[in-house]
């Protein structure tokens, strides 16, 4: 193998790599609206199950929009612990 097919290579794998992290990290990094999100939305942030989802959805339903994301925490069920563990990973917008 020439070392222009060799270099070829390797940058093709290097690009591949890279492309699959991003992938991998892509969904994470994505923040969930608790104004907007569903039960399948709600249960991948940390501490929240099925019944905290349903909850939050109620919530909203009842008083509104959110205003601020530390608002989820007048969620029966959800407090400070919860929302610091999530604070980098909601939004209201």
């Amino acid at each position: 193998m020439t070392k222009m097919k060799k270099l070829f290579a390797v940058l093709l794998v290097a690009s591949f790599v890279i492309g699959v992290v991003h992938l991998a990290f892509a969904e994470d990094s994505q923040k969930i609206n608790i104004n907007a999100a569903t039960v399948n939305e709600l249960i991948k942030l940390d501490r929240i199950g099925p019944a905290l989802a349903q909850r939050i959805i109620q919530y909203r339903e009842e008083n509104g929009p959110f205003q601020v994301p530390e608002d989820i925490m007048k969620v029966k069920g959800i407090g400070e612990k919860t929302f610091e563990a999530n604070k980098d990973r909601i939004t209201i917008e």
